[in-house]
């Protein structure tokens, strides 16, 4: 049976911090935990499933939390699939949920990467990955991948610079209306394409920023969500998906999104035309013209038109990402989370200077790993009460 309409997050809250070097990631996660809970009346005694990732956290790590928040929780789910993970614990809750392993699920993350000065991005561990063999040895690091996957789409589809810029762009200029964005000060295509080359062709303002941050949702039934203190959000959609090299010669343009993408907008029974908003993990300018391309939201190859002429800023036709992303707001190593929980907001209209006019309906997409090798991609399809 589908979740469609079963499911609701019930309560959302984003930690205010950017950098914290007098916080852990417990720390971050537990008043993390509190707000969320708080934001729809509940507390941590109405708990009965808990859900985290995190760079640091080992195979131990979500029973570890369950300690620190003193919880007995009867359904635990510690997956971890990169910085997609969180979206896809939403779905994973709702599922438990659905099948009565739990009542109320909490979902957590929390990091102090920029305090702790971890250079992410810069190197790249494979563990027991077997491909590890084939491109460990030479150096490849997260962004050079990245950009792998942004040449390859400038040599086929006649992509440019400036187009990749206009999405930094944009990102910039819904951090400047976001309070708690850590990069607020606008930008031009220009700068982006002046700020030094990190790996070609992405330069240093096609890149995320570096933070700490944290962030919990609280998901539900819908029955049980409308009876809270705000706004049921229901889940009419989801899907995952993952995406490998397999045993042939990678697409690096066919990413998970494709797969996970379809799944949740079947499940919801809607097209692309009705979604008024989407928050999409922007690790770089090219993932997020990437995934555009694989949700759907046009044509393969025509990502670059698409986000000009200011169609993914706020009044335009998609708003992408409208507290500012990774790329302008947070990122503080894996930020999945933050997708779900600006959808939430928009949605409920809580926005204030960066509201979606009447949105209603969001589309969330969550990557995680690299996407020229080896990556995971979980959407949902979310949608007001």
């Amino acid at each position: 049976m589908s979740l469609s309409g079963r499911i609701a997050i019930a309560g959302a809250y984003e930690h205010p911090t950017r950098w914290a070097p007098d916080k852990t990631d417990w720390q971050i996660m537990g008043e993390s935990a509190r707000g969320a809970l708080h934001d729809c009346g509940l507390t941590l005694s109405d708990v009965d499933g808990l859900f985290a990732a995190g760079m640091g956290m080992g195979p131990m790590g979500v029973v570890q939390l369950a300690e620190y928040l003193d919880l007995h929780p009867r359904y635990v789910d510690g997956t971890n699939i990169g910085g997609s993970s969180f979206v896809a614990h939403v779905a994973h809750a709702g599922a438990a949920i659905h099948a009565g392993l739990c009542e109320t699920a909490l979902i957590l993350y929390g990091s102090t990467a920029s305090s702790n000065a971890m250079a992410i991005g810069t190197g790249m561990r494979m563990g027991n990955d077997p491909a590890a063999g084939f491109t460990a040895p030479y150096g490849l690091t997260t962004v050079g991948a990245y950009a792998m996957v942004a040449q390859r789409h400038m040599a086929l589809h006649g992509t440019t610079s400036e187009q990749l810029a206009e999405i930094a762009v944009a990102a910039r200029s819904h951090a400047a209306l976001n309070p708690d964005a850590k990069m607020r000060k606008p930008i031009t295509v220009d700068d982006v394409l002046a700020s030094r080359m990190i790996s070609h062709p992405l330069h240093l303002l096609d890149c995320c920023i570096i933070s700490d941050g944290g962030g919990a949702l609280v998901v539900t039934s819908a029955e049980r969500a409308r009876d809270l203190a705000r706004p049921a959000i229901l889940l009419q959609g989801c899907g995952e998906a993952v995406w490998h090299a397999g045993t042939g010669e990678p697409d690096l343009l066919a990413i998970a999104a494709r797969d996970s993408g379809e799944r949740a907008f079947g499940m919801a029974g809607i097209s692309r035309d009705d979604v008024d908003l989407a928050t999409i993990y922007d690790s770089f300018t090219i993932t997020v013209l990437a995934t555009l391309e694989n949700l759907g939201f046009c044509k393969p190859g025509e990502g670059g038109g698409f986000v000009q002429g200011g169609r993914i800023r706020l009044g335009g036709a998609l708003p992408v990402n409208p507290d500012g992303g990774g790329l302008s707001s947070n990122h503080p190593g894996m930020r999945g989370i933050f997708l779900v929980i600006e959808a939430v907001r928009q949605l409920r209209g809580e926005c204030g200077e960066r509201q979606v006019q009447d949105a209603r309906t969001a589309c969330v997409h969550g990557t995680g790993g690299l996407l020229s090798t080896l990556h995971s991609g979980a959407t949902l399809i979310l949608a007001r009460d």
